[in-house]
């Protein structure tokens, strides 16, 4: 049975392009490449011949397809000799470039797709090895059904895979960033949402133990992971990660979006707890408190996202010790020590009453802590008497710090003593200048009555 003959439409096929690019959302440049490659194929199926590299070019505007056959300008160090027909199948492909040039395999000589020098120099002097030699073929729009079946099947195949570099080069760049999705489909423990052109995935890893999603939602993810494979392109989303919390954080802090407070860390207990250490890169700008916002708006708005997630927002130190103190909030820490410097392993001092609330519940806020400040946390509520076995900075430090104390205590002792004698002090003025007063008016009433008994007598 002969094949059936069929013409391309070449005004159709134009039609068509146009609306596969506004479909699709792919390039007139992109389109026109991919249906050039069909009619290539298309053309080389019922008029090229094995081993051939055939080439189409279309013009939209005039409507006219161009086929040609390409040669490559090669010599004996490039190319073996002409394989003989008996012989075993043809080596077209070389091997990979990291291989030195005495273990790379050369390819035989194809006529259909090589041309040695000598004889690519008869139609263009100035080529060299590795040149191409362009030959126009006879035009032909008329093609077999096998053909033109063959031409379909690249054109969609084509389309499928442009359309999967151009959603994956988009999300790519959107990896490690936040963004709003709508919860499509709970599947089982995972989650599908829709994220515009694509579908993310929520797995069981990735999401909150105490958030329950529903259909028609709107939530805020994080692009953990866009992977490429063969089939589709896979979209990792996650509600767990803790730079979740940072970008929240940059979204509504505009100090943190434009660098002038600095997230150095952070720890996450998802759905339970937050931990971060921010610190100001300008003088003049309250970390802490840009973080917060007026009245508590901006922690509340990302407090709210996370499901009521609670946040502790502490101010990040150069020194450990100080640092560790500031990470145990809301806890009081009277004393950190360091003893073993080496091991990065610390011990908070702090009062009976402030134990349970350093420790946290299930030991919750030293291990946040812990994971903040990168230091193995001992909590105690023992006194820090003895010091022997500490390094000379932590005995150096104690001593100040007792110093200090005592410094302190001596300075109050002396200023109620100092005070009290003040007191007295001014006390005593007072009635040495009252006495004074009391007398003058004594002897002027004295006079008074020496006066009148002396105007009586005369």
């Amino acid at each position: 049975m002969t094949d059936q003959i069929q013409s391309i439409d070449i005004k159709a096929l134009s039609v068509a392009m146009s609306q596969i690019c506004d479909e699709k959302g792919l390039g007139n440049k992109k389109i026109l490449e991919i249906v050039e490659h069909a009619l290539a194929a298309a053309y080389k199926k019922d008029y090229g011949v094995k081993g051939q590299f055939i080439v189409a070019k279309f013009n939209p505007k005039d409507q006219t397809v161009v086929f040609s056959k390409i040669k490559e300008v090669v010599d004996k160090t490039t190319r073996k000799p002409e394989k003989k027909e008996d012989s075993s199948t043809e080596i077209e492909v070389f091997q990979p470039a990291q291989l030195s040039a005495e273990d790379k395999i050369i390819p035989y000589f194809n006529k259909e797709r090589d041309i040695y020098l000598k004889d690519a120099k008869k139609i263009k002097k100035n080529i060299k090895i590795g040149d191409e030699i362009v030959t126009k073929l006879k035009p032909e729009t008329k093609f077999g059904r096998v053909a033109a079946q063959n031409a379909k099947q690249v054109i969609i195949q084509k389309l499928r895979e442009a359309e999967k570099e151009i959603l994956y080069d988009e999300f790519k760049n959107k990896e490690g960033k936040v963004i709003t999705a709508t919860v499509q489909q709970v599947e089982g423990s995972n989650v599908n949402l829709d994220i515009g052109k694509m579908v993310g995935v929520l797995t069981t890893a990735e999401q909150v133990p105490t958030e329950q999603y529903r259909v028609g939602q709107k939530i805020k993810v994080y692009v953990k992971k866009v992977d490429k494979n063969r089939r589709d392109t896979a979209i990792i989303l996650s509600r767990s990660n803790p730079e979740l919390v940072t970008q929240l954080f940059a979204l509504e802090v505009p100090e943190i979006f434009t660098g002038s407070v600095v997230i150095e860390s952070i720890a996450r207990d998802a759905g339970f707890r937050s931990k971060i250490a921010i610190q100001s890169k300008e003088e003049g700008i309250d970390p802490i408190g840009s973080c917060v916002g007026q009245k508590g708006i901006r922690v509340q708005a990302i407090i709210d996202e996370l499901g009521g997630e609670k946040i502790d927002i502490v101010k990040y130190s150069l020194d450990p010790k100080i640092f560790i103190a500031n990470a145990l909030a809301p806890a009081t820490i009277k004393l950190v020590r360091i003893p073993y410097k080496a091991k990065k392993r610390a011990i908070a001092y702090v009062d009976p009453d402030q134990f349970s609330l350093a420790i946290g519940r299930n030991g919750q806020n030293v291990r946040l802590a812990t994971n903040l400040t990168g230091w193995a946390i001992d909590i105690t509520d023992k006194e820090p008497l003895d010091i022997k076995k500490g390094t000379k900075e932590e005995k150096e430090d104690a001593k100040k710090n007792a110093e200090d104390a005592i410094k302190k205590e001596s300075k109050k002792k002396a200023t109620k003593g100092k005070s009290k004698k003040k007191a007295k002090a001014e006390k005593k003025s007072v009635k040495k200048l009252v006495k004074p007063k009391k007398k003058v008016k004594k002897l002027k009433a004295v006079k008074k009555v020496k006066k009148s008994k002396k105007s009586k007598t005369q």
